[in-house]
């Protein structure tokens, strides 16, 4: 076997290993927020019972009060952290993809921020690590620490999902539109073969480049390609690429489909709100609209892959990348 052939079967095992994506809690996160305002009455109370409602103890969650006095109007500015779970049942994983969403009253914006997973940060209790082992060790309590430590953040509440259900969720919907690259058509067939085959499905190949209406099993498969030239960097960019087109699917969604897409979803999210925060931040989302916006943090020159007793890092402008983020979360600056 050649060393380029020897190479593509190890890509192909690795990509079967990975049976659900990071950003699928936004699907999770979102159709809550939106479906549950809209639906309302004694029907929230029999939905949020599907979900796995957990508490914090939010004194261990890392936060320093006054770091945010500079902030005005912090009060009105809601962040809570997003995470995607790759896990077999009964295990906590780690966190596949980690974002950030910000419901931000004050510029009236629905932020995403995503950090890369394999950024190098002190978790506490372990040192230094790749970020998305904070999962891992401590759930959700721990992940939420190691972001308000290392970004000087304020982060009371998460929502996690670990589920591989995705395709029949974008299927519910009716698909969703994506543009696929020539460089990116290289690589979407091999894991839309690979989905079919665990999944027992029969979706088809994509045969051209370009934008065209995509499946569950097709969009899934876009957001596993992770071998292109951007590396991990774009594929967090197709997360978002994929969560946006999704945002507009449901703000366009009528209200009978979402009692079949919240059975499908809430059994499989795990997050600290009550049915009352739930209500409000769904309100405010819907007060927003599809006024969303994204970036990555590290941003592009803050970074670079460093190898460390053999593992891969992404170690980062720590200081640059605190005060970028913080700027873009807090005072609207990108």
């Amino acid at each position: 076997m050649s060393e380029l052939q020897n190479n593509k079967s190890k890509k192909r095992r690795k990509r079967k290993k990975k049976k659900s994506l990071g950003f699928k809690i936004f699907i999770g996160f979102l159709c809550v927020l939106l479906a549950i305002t809209v639906v309302g009455g004694g029907y929230v109370i029999g939905l949020l019972n599907k979900m796995d409602n957990v508490e914090l103890n939010k004194e261990n969650l890392g936060i320093i009060e006054e770091e945010f006095k500079e902030y005005d109007n912090v009060n009105k500015i809601k962040n809570i952290a997003l995470f995607g779970i790759d896990a077999t049942e009964g295990e906590t994983g780690r966190s596949d993809s980690i974002m950030i969403a910000t419901l931000d009253t004050v510029h009236n914006k629905l932020k995403i921020t995503s950090v890369m997973r394999d950024s190098y940060v002190y978790i506490d209790g372990h040192g230094q690590d790749k970020i998305n082992h904070a999962y891992a060790f401590g759930g959700p309590e721990l992940a939420i620490r190691t972001l308000n430590e290392n970004f000087g953040l304020n982060i009371e509440d998460f929502v996690s999902v670990n589920f591989s259900s995705l395709p029949k969720i974008i299927n519910i919907l009716g698909g969703i539109e994506l543009e696929i690259t020539e460089e990116e058509l290289q690589y979407i067939n091999d894991y839309i073969n690979d989905i079919n085959t665990i999944d027992g499905t029969y979706s088809p190949n994509i045969t051209y480049a370009g934008f065209q209406h995509v499946d569950g099993t097709q969009a899934l498969a876009y957001s596993r390609i992770r071998y292109t030239s951007g590396g991990d960097y774009e594929r967090t960019q197709r997360h978002r690429t994929v969560l946006d087109a999704l945002f507009n699917k449901l703000t366009n969604t009528s209200v009978a489909s979402y009692n079949s897409l919240l059975n499908e979803v809430l059994p499989y999210v795990q997050t600290n709100l009550s049915a009352a925060d739930i209500l409000s931040l769904g309100t405010k989302v819907l007060g927003i609209g599809n006024n969303l916006e994204q970036d990555r943090f590290p941003r592009d020159g803050y970074g670079e892959g460093t190898m460390i007793d053999g593992v891969y890092y992404l170690t980062f402008d720590k200081e640059a990348t605190v005060k970028q983020m913080r700027d873009y979360i807090f005072n609207d600056i990108k």
